[in-house]
């Protein structure tokens, strides 16, 4: 943690440090000054803050931003909250996973859900192929997720997790690839020409017993950290009897619309990967295990 006390270290051309999120989600997050206000789209007189707001209501788009995706260039935090599926808390068969992708005030900016099929997700586990379809507020698929299926153990490190991101679907914007280590989580978050641009690391066991769990992300050299992945600690019935998962996402305002997906895009792999947990199989909590 640096000196002034802030998460992680506040890239040039940012505001005062002491402004910079707090780990993980804070809905009652008050930096000292309002937070974003300008969102996707009008918000009326006594609107619930938990409606959804749609990124493709602005009167004005921003120029090279990938349509849909207009709003997170104004914010520097997301939260991620899984949805719980009461079939699969009770009975152990394993869903489709859903999500709802959310800003620092608990306003719905996105939904996300899985498609595969129940073959693939039962007998495949956490090391399956997915197509994650993210939409807005209009129902248009503005992020979509592709995983492979991959080996997820470091003693396999030619066939090791990665994932691309498209925005919109058809147009890939960078990939998410896992980099060999013999007891660390690391990976690359790349553009779309496959150029190394963030790093990401976690903890040697990934495994939040009551606590969070802190995925960093770093610049190329690993001597910088300009952001963070947080996963939640939700509590003792939900961690126990169900896979359902919370996450923070933190990343540089003036981050690259771009590469905010794709980090976003890596949340989602990490959950699959350390925290997604099938019938009877146990959570990962490490690239050995």
């Amino acid at each position: 943690m640096s000196q002034s006390g802030v998460p992680y270290p506040v890239p040039p051309g940012h505001s005062d440090p002491s402004q910079a999120p707090p780990p993980g989600f804070n809905m009652g997050y008050s930096p000292g000054q309002p937070p974003v206000m300008y969102q996707p789209g009008p918000v009326s007189h006594g609107q619930d803050q938990g409606a959804i707001f749609s990124a493709s209501d602005n009167s004005v788009m921003a120029i090279g931003v990938p349509p849909g995706l207009e709003y997170l260039t104004q914010i520097d935090q997301i939260l991620i909250h899984q949805k719980v599926e009461l079939l699969e808390a009770f009975i152990g068969f394993e869903t489709n996973n859903q999500y709802e992708i959310k800003n620092s005030l608990g306003q719905k900016i996105y939904t996300a859900k899985e498609k595969n099929d129940c073959c693939t997700r039962n007998c495949c586990g956490s090391l399956r192929s997915f197509d994650m379809k993210i939409k807005d507020a209009h129902d248009m698929e503005v992020i979509r997720l592709i995983r492979p299926f991959r080996c997820v153990s470091c003693w396999c490190p030619c066939c090791l997790q990665e994932m691309e991101v498209q925005a919109p679907p058809g147009t890939t914007v960078g990939y998410v690839k896992q980099d060999w280590h013999p007891f660390l989580p690391k990976f690359s978050i790349q553009n779309a020409k496959k150029e190394t641009v963030l790093k990401l690391e976690g903890p040697c066991f990934a495994c939040n017993c009551c606590g969070d769990v802190n995925f960093e992300v770093k610049s190329t050299d690993g001597k910088q950290q300009v952001g963070r992945i947080s996963k939640q600690w939700s509590g003792l019935l939900k961690e126990v009897f169900t896979d359902t998962d919370n996450f923070g996402i933190q990343f540089p305002l003036d981050l690259d619309v771009r590469i905010k997906a794709v980090l976003m895009g890596s949340c989602f792999l990490i959950d699959f990967m350390f925290f997604e947990k099938v019938g009877e199989a146990n959570q990962r909590s490490s690239v050995f295990s």
